[in-house]
């Protein structure tokens, strides 16, 4: 079969591989119908080493499951699946508190040794408590953009606001517009909140951002964009909460400068940095609070797929290009120019 593999930064290629396959009792073998490049993997597009033997990548996919070991029970060959980006067993002590992606017995997708989610078959290990079955659907459906959404974007959008507990009533601030930013805007929407202010400087994005539910738009960064969102809002001392899907440093530093006292951070772009302000003079003086992370996006599942298949919600949109599997080394050099905003991969 044939596969996407970084062999460097900057340096995809589309390989074959040998076919993906039952290894464990508990696996799935699942054929990818939709796949795409997430922002995060741009960052070993950027920064990976040399490797003559490569490294798969991508960790977003749907597709329909060909194959299932002995132990799996509850998918069956011929289900229509999405496949969250970290696998989990769905019965540990953290699965059950819903932080799937502490699973005990948990990875990820395209890490360790399995293989990525940019490929004709992906092996699904852990696929009772991993897969999510999508009844009365197939690959002719208009909702697949919408449904590979739940593989990551719209599933860490929520995470962000939900980490937050953000509320009807808040001011919510969401720093990137790329997929999750966009999809951050949408989950706070969702939970109620009637001001959300979109720090992007991208206009088709944020214009996306608006039509999502985003009521400001902020263009300027560091220090003026800093100004402009106290401007804004005045008297308040500051946004509620705020939800930071970049994972660079400024993006952090203006979360800070922009959070009222009492308020809270949740990150869920893949921080880039290690050192984060957390003294008197940034979270401690404000009795803020930080939290996010990686997002399990399994435990929103139930919550989000209903909205999707009932129409409620078109987390497709964050879609505009769509290639073939062979196109995927151009596809990764249009996200990493900024022209396109997210890639679908149809096979």
């Amino acid at each position: 079969m044939r596969a996407t593999y970084l062999f460097g930064a900057g340096d995809v290629r589309v390989v074959d591989v040998p076919d993906a396959s039952i290894e464990e009792s508990t696996d799935a073998v699942v054929r990818v119908v939709r796949a795409c490049i997430c922002g995060s993997d741009l960052h070993p597009f950027h920064g990976a080493e040399a490797s003559v033997d490569g490294i798969p990548i991508g960790h977003e996919s749907i597709g329909v499951v060909e194959a299932v070991g002995a132990d799996a029970h509850t998918i069956a060959v011929g289900d229509f699946v999405v496949v969250p980006f970290g696998w989990s067993d769905g019965t540990c002590q953290f699965c059950r508190e819903g932080l799937h992606t502490s699973c005990e017995h948990g990875g990820w997708i395209g890490v360790g040794g399995n293989g990525g989610a940019q490929a004709e078959a992906l092996r699904v290990p852990q696929a009772d408590g991993t897969l999510v079955v999508v009844p009365g659907v197939d690959e002719s459906s208009e909702l697949l953009p919408s449904l590979l959404t739940l593989a990551d974007v719209f599933g860490t959008g929520w995470h962000a606001a939900a980490q937050a507990r953000v509320q009807e009533g808040d001011t919510v601030a969401v720093i990137g517009d790329g997929a999750v930013g966009l999809l951050a805007v949408l989950s706070a929407k969702l939970l109620g909140v009637e001001r959300i202010i979109l720090m992007g400087r991208h206009r088709a994005r944020t214009d996306l951002g608006v039509e999502f539910g985003a009521t400001d738009v902020v263009a300027e960064r560091d220090a003026e964009g800093i100004a402009k969102v106290l401007e804004l809002v005045g008297p308040a001392g500051g946004v509620h909460k705020v939800l930071e899907a970049v994972g660079h440093k400024p993006g952090y530093d203006q979360a800070v400068g922009i959070l009222r006292p009492g308020g809270v951070i949740s990150r869920v772009g893949v921080p880039q940095y290690e050192e984060a302000g957390v003294g008197f003079m940034s979270l401690f003086g404000k009795n803020a609070t930080l939290t996010g992370g990686p997002a399990p996006v399994r435990a929103y599942a139930d919550r989000l797929l209903p909205l999707v298949l009932d129409g409620t919600v078109d987390p497709g949109r964050v879609f505009d290009r769509t290639i073939g599997l062979d196109d995927v080394p151009a596809g990764y050099r249009a996200m990493d120019d900024r022209e396109a905003l997210k890639v679908l991969i149809s096979f």
